[in-house]
């Protein structure tokens, strides 16, 4: 039988320790410490180095004592003002927490997903928090007046939005970093190619413009392009389901059977649209033009037909608010820079693009 070497032989199984691994690379403690956090100025020999006598070892680092040394968790709060039932049967859902993850793991860092259901729902995630549990969180799908970012302010917790943040009136919260897309522009490119195609009478299937944001500028580049054409009976709200855009779909040909276009604000909702539009005998697009918003893969390339939609990198997106996160939190003792100050971080709004398929 092979014996151990003295490089991976331990006495007693007593677990590895930093000093043995300084030991087996023939280097200090601290060039170990170095290599272990992905510190810089460390030869790549002595890394590689390190990195094996830490794979034979099995060592694995004293997350405790690194966070006193750190003050890291190396966990970021994920919270979601959705039921979760929703969240996990939502595709848009799953790629933004997919992009989420990646970074995350990127990174070394634990994602802990927090989901708000209910008011009374609030103190408990507040609490969790505010106990020193996380580093930052990351934020998104929240109803207009969230008391969520307050709270985050409160606690001085550093925090990246997924889309825009709302407060009363439709306007934007104020001293927050978000990511989003550009909905109003990506709107306006669908009913512009609506409009292109001939179709006069154009309508669209909006989200819960009361609570997102996302839905409040989708309908606003809607009416962009339309103008005095944008009559109220033309304009149907749903809340980004199936079901819902359905049901919307349904209201719409009660009221407007004349339409001959429709601008859906997300593709879940386009799907059941098409859904309605096949059980009343019209043909798309030669009967009703249909256009959606997100361009989900598994939903835009197979519905019947395939569905013309507003492109956003919704994966991406989710990355991207986990990289301004670590930016905020690569240094926790600095001072968050004012939005006057050089260096200050923004919100990011990312492009949009159609995608022309062919239900119009």
């Amino acid at each position: 039988m092979t014996q151990p070497t003295a490089r991976t032989r331990r006495l007693n199984g007593l677990r590895p320790t930093l000093e043995d691994v300084a030991r087996g690379s023939g280097v200090s403690k601290s060039t170990v410490s170095r290599v272990i956090n992905g510190e810089g100025k460390v030869r790549a020999e002595v890394v590689e180095r390190v990195r094996e006598v830490v794979a034979e070892l099995g060592y694995v680092p004293n997350s405790a004592a690194r966070q006193l040394v750190t003050r890291r968790n190396n966990a970021i709060a994920v919270v979601a003002s959705q039921p979760q039932n929703r969240l996990f049967i939502d595709p848009f859902f799953d790629l933004h927490l997919r992009g989420i993850r990646k970074e995350l793991v990127a990174h070394g860092a634990q994602p802990v997903l927090l989901f708000l259901e209910e008011e009374e729902e609030y103190p408990r995630v507040g609490d969790f928090l505010g106990g020193g549990h996380v580093d930052g969180a990351l934020l998104f799908s929240l109803r207009a007046c969230d008391p969520l970012p307050g709270m985050i302010e409160r606690l001085g917790l550093p925090a990246v939005f997924g889309g825009r943040p709302l407060v009363r009136g439709g306007e934007t919260l104020r001293e927050c970093v978000y990511v989003d897309a550009d909905n109003r522009g990506g709107a306006r490119e669908a009913v512009r190619h609506l409009v292109s195609l001939g179709r006069e009478r154009i309508a669209t299937i909006t989200g819960p413009y009361d609570q997102e944001a996302s839905a409040v500028d989708r309908l606003d580049g809607y009416r962009d392009v339309l103008l005095d054409s944008a009559s109220p009976e033309l304009i149907e709200r749903a809340d980004y389901t199936r079901q819902g855009g359905a049901e919307a779909m349904a209201a719409l040909l009660d009221r407007r059977p004349d339409i001959d276009a429709v601008f859906v604000a997300s593709d879940l909702m386009a799907s059941g649209a098409l859904q309605v539009l096949r059980e009343r005998g019209l043909r798309v697009p030669d009967d009703i033009a249909v256009v959606g918003f997100d361009d989900l893969a598994p939903i835009a390339e197979h519905t019947d037909p395939p569905l013309t939609t507003v492109h956003q990198d919704i994966e991406g997106m989710g990355r991207l608010m986990a990289r301004l996160l670590f930016s905020r939190t690569d240094d926790p003792g600095a001072p968050e820079p004012s939005a006057a100050e050089p260096g200050a971080l923004s919100s990011v709004v990312t492009p949009t693009r159609l995608v022309a398929r062919h239900s119009a």
